[in-house]
């Protein structure tokens, strides 16, 4: 993850202030993501090689966003997301002091807190709406292997059987950038946005594409509905080289939506 850290700066971006917005909006949305995990996670040190591998089993996981945009043009506008993703997988190895014999059940927990200031180089003109800006990414992992087994003591040989869990916290900057088209005449709109980063090797994604509708006819705060497919990836090793994760997260989602 240093790797990933040292590779942009904070606030590279610096755009013209006369693309900004001219209006102050607000609109937020809650869903369900259902995704496929696959890959592996392997955790390497002096004990030998823990190895995990994804189940690959259906989840549901939920998210919620926030996009705030207002009329002051030097400041950039402002979009909060949150979404948790899930994996059961099997270890085998040794990692830690602890072994973990074949088929040992593993589940890994991910969430994600996004903060995402950005500029509009297009906003609305001519249906068209263009955002450029960073993504500041908090991910918290959690990774627990059930019944791993671990000595107590040498002489005389024991062991005791307990859950080994590893917790990490990390924040990765990504380039952020935003399309969207709305159809004239009609209240829906085309929207697909992407969150990238690759350095020395290492590579992270998060990329959507969806559909909405708008019930424009509803005064004040204006209700919609959102559906889509997005895709993850994590693909990096860490910078002592005993962590290396290789898993992708893609499949449909659906939520509601609110527009002020």
């Amino acid at each position: 993850m240093k790797k990933i850290l040292s590779s942009l700066a904070l606030g590279a971006i610096v755009f013209s202030t006369a693309a900004n917005a001219d209006f102050a909006r607000v609109e937020a949305g809650v869903g369900a993501w259902s995704y496929k995990p696959s890959g592996l996670i392997t955790y390497t040190d002096d004990d030998g090689t823990l190895t995990n591998t994804s189940l690959e089993k259906e989840q549901s996981s939920a998210y919620a966003w926030l996009l705030i945009k207002h009329p002051i043009p030097i400041l950039p506008n402002l979009r909060l997301e949150y979404t948790t993703i899930h994996d059961d997988g099997e270890g085998t190895g040794s990692y830690n002091g602890y072994t973990f014999p074949a088929g040992t059940k593993t589940t890994w927990d991910l969430t994600q807190y996004d903060v995402i200031p950005y500029y509009n180089i297009l906003d609305n003109t001519f249906w068209t709406t263009v955002d450029i800006g960073i993504d500041i990414k908090v991910v918290e992992s959690d990774y627990t292997a059930k019944n791993a087994q671990v000595a107590i003591s040498t002489v005389p040989p024991s062991i005791t059987i307990t859950d080994y869990n590893e917790k990490d916290t990390a924040v990765v900057p990504l380039a952020y950038l935003r399309g969207r088209v709305e159809i004239p005449a009609t209240d829906i709109g085309f929207e697909a946005d992407a969150k990238y980063i690759s350095y020395d090797g290492d590579t992270i994604y998060d990329v959507r594409a969806k559909v909405d509708y708008t019930l424009s006819f509803v005064p004040v705060v204006q209700p919609a509905i959102e559906i889509g497919y997005r895709a993850q990836k994590y693909d990096f090793t860490s910078e002592d080289k005993k962590t290396k994760v290789n898993m992708d997260f893609s499949g449909l989602y659906m939520g509601i939506m609110a527009r002020f």
